[in-house]
């Protein structure tokens, strides 16, 4: 029945639907006020939302209609989508804030398209997205997931470019493609059991080939969505041409719609058909794109490809859990602490990968160009932008208050209770690579400049502000309640303990190593005598590091990109299968 507060749920979606129509009602110079005014609005909503779950002591329910399931539809948050449906309205905030000075309508100036179209579809991300956070009936999540892609594409293209719409155009096919399969396994679902709604399908679904076949597919499309190595063919060239903010929402927010539902239908709807060898395949996969995209991204040349492929590496993290989730005795998913890992590491990224692109987005705008040899001496010229990128990669490296730390304690406990020890390697290991690439950058940064900056355009302190505070939200993540929402905390020490801080940023030192070793270097660097040092560990380990790019390019082409597709359904399917 509809609980106390439920009326919110509506809202959440409601209120950014409401600021499209009235976006779009007003016209070219009003939409940006449209959006400033309701993104405050949707914050409290969400915060409303954290509330009534909490004096409720369950979920928060609103049933449309006064309609009860299969008949009707539910709305619902839990704790992991009250966090979610928070931490998208700050990372939303943050955004609206820089972007008032890229999309921002001054007093005179004539509308355009650009400016409009950025905070329409921008409002649509938000409302689609919670309309993914709060529906539990699959096909209103099929819209909500449609919806989402068709905000998000237009972002990409912005500009107008034929390089950016042929990489929009990528997104959107293979979007597509990835819906067509979560709807069949949908078809596949209500042909068997006569229902959509998640709660009632838990109840109903047995290990049988139509609830397996139907897993596996509705699982690979989302896989497609959320970019998971070796489905990444659009986020790449989506970034690289999109702006800052448009990339900061596709990082930060978008993939995660499809990323929380994989873990809602897997958590909250199939425990009951998961299996071992399926959840080991879904956390090898996250695996390799922690290895693979981390390497590729010390190879990149411009900064917002390197922040792009350290997205793929980072969407890894976030399916180690279901591994470690998985309890052999049940034989079923469990809401363990490797689950909360999970949630916690998604804000931790969501938070500090805007940063990321935000900052690159001012360095850019200032410089004319975002190549990395090139950002010798800005350190001193742009501190504060320098600043925040710093902060976002050291939380992503795991400082002892940050998110990242807290998450990577949780799966590296959920770990050992399992006897996984192989996960505990790739985690450790993902936090050496990425310490490389955020040393790579920072330390061309901090360089003294070969040449005298000249004057720099006016930097928009705003858009400052808000990319440090979002990294600062990502860097002092750790010591928040989370044990009031989610099971199984881990109580963080002292961050500024020496203990404390030896442990967590120990990948410090090996991933400088690693920078040095396979990162792109100038000739002139004040490194180069040790790279010299090197020779042949530098030559083998660039062979190695350029192989891997060579792969990822592979991957990235249709054909294979497509091949993957049908391939993976086949082995999920298989590993769900064989098993039992």
């Amino acid at each position: 029945m509809t609980t106390s507060g439920g009326l919110l749920l509506v809202l959440a979606v409601l209120v950014p639907s409401v600021g499209v129509l009235a976006g779009l009602a007003l016209g070219y110079r009003n939409a940006h006020r449209v959006a400033l005014a309701i993104l405050p609005l949707g914050l409290a909503i969400a915060i409303g939302i954290a509330a009534a779950l909490l004096r409720s002591g369950g979920a928060v329910v609103y049933l449309l209609g006064d309609w009860v399931p299969p008949l009707g539809v539910r709305l619902r948050a839990d704790a992991p989508s009250s966090i979610m449906l928070i931490a998208v309205a700050v990372v939303m905030c943050g955004i609206a804030v820089y972007a008032r000075s890229d999309f921002g309508m001054p007093p005179g100036a004539n509308g355009s398209r650009e400016p409009f179209t950025f905070w329409t579809m921008l409002l649509a991300v938000w409302g689609s997205l919670n309309l993914v956070l709060v529906s539990t009936d699959m096909f209103t999540l099929y819209v909500a997931l449609e919806l989402l892609t068709f905000a998000a594409v237009p972002l990409v293209c912005l500009d107008g470019r034929g390089e950016t719409l042929r990489s929009a155009l990528r997104y959107l096919l293979f979007a597509l493609l990835g819906s067509v399969f979560y709807l069949l396994g949908v078809a596949l679902l209500y042909g068997g059991y006569g229902t959509l709604d998640i709660t009632l399908l838990a109840a109903r679904l047995r290990p049988e080939a139509v609830a397996l076949a139907a897993a596996a597919l509705i699982t690979t499309g989302l896989l497609a969505k959320t970019a998971l190595f070796p489905l990444h063919i659009w986020l790449p060239p989506a970034h690289a041409g999109a702006p800052a903010a448009a990339s900061a929402v596709l990082s930060a927010l978008v993939i995660k719609g499809s990323w929380f539902l994989v873990v809602r239908l897997w958590f909250d709807m199939m425990p009951a058909l998961a299996s071992a060898s399926a959840m080991q395949l879904l956390s090898a996969l996250g695996a390799a794109a922690i290895v693979l995209g981390n390497i590729v991204a010390l190879q990149q040349v411009r900064l917002k490809l390197l922040i792009a492929f350290s997205t793929v590496a980072q969407i890894g993290y976030l399916f180690l859990m279901f591994a470690l989730a998985f309890d052999p005795v049940s034989a079923k998913l469990a809401s363990n602490g490797a689950l909360t890992g999970g949630i916690v590491q998604a804000v931790s990224h969501a938070t500090a990968k805007a940063a990321m692109f935000m900052s690159a987005g001012l360095i850019y705008a200032a410089l004319g160009h975002d190549r990395i040899d090139g950002l010798r001496g800005i350190a001193r010229a742009m501190p504060v932008s320098v600043l925040a990128f710093g902060l976002a990669g050291t939380a992503l490296i795991g400082f002892p208050s940050s998110g990242a730390y807290l998450a990577k304690e949780l799966l590296l406990a959920a770990s050992g209770q399992a006897g996984q020890w192989w996960w505990a390697v790739v985690i450790q290991s993902g936090g050496i690579l990425t310490a490389s690439y955020v040393v790579l950058v920072l330390s061309h940064t901090l360089l003294p400049a070969q040449a005298p900056i000249l004057s720099l355009p006016p930097i928009p302190r705003a858009s400052e502000t808000a990319a440090l505070a979002l990294a600062l939200c990502s860097l002092l993540l750790g010591p928040l309640p989370w044990d009031v929402f989610l099971p199984t905390p881990v109580t963080l020490s002292n961050p500024l303990a020496i203990k404390t801080l030896s442990t967590a940023l120990w990948p410090v030192i090996p991933g400088a190593a690693l920078a040095i070793l396979l990162g792109r270097w100038e000739r002139a660097s004040p490194f180069g005598h040790a790279i010299a040092m090197l020779g042949p560990a530098r030559r083998a380990g660039l062979a190695l590091a350029r192989l891997m790019e060579r792969a990822d390019g592979s991957f990235r082409q249709w054909s294979i990109a497509c091949l993957s597709f049908l391939v993976m359904v086949v082995l999920l399917g298989c590993a769900l299968t064989v098993a039992r």
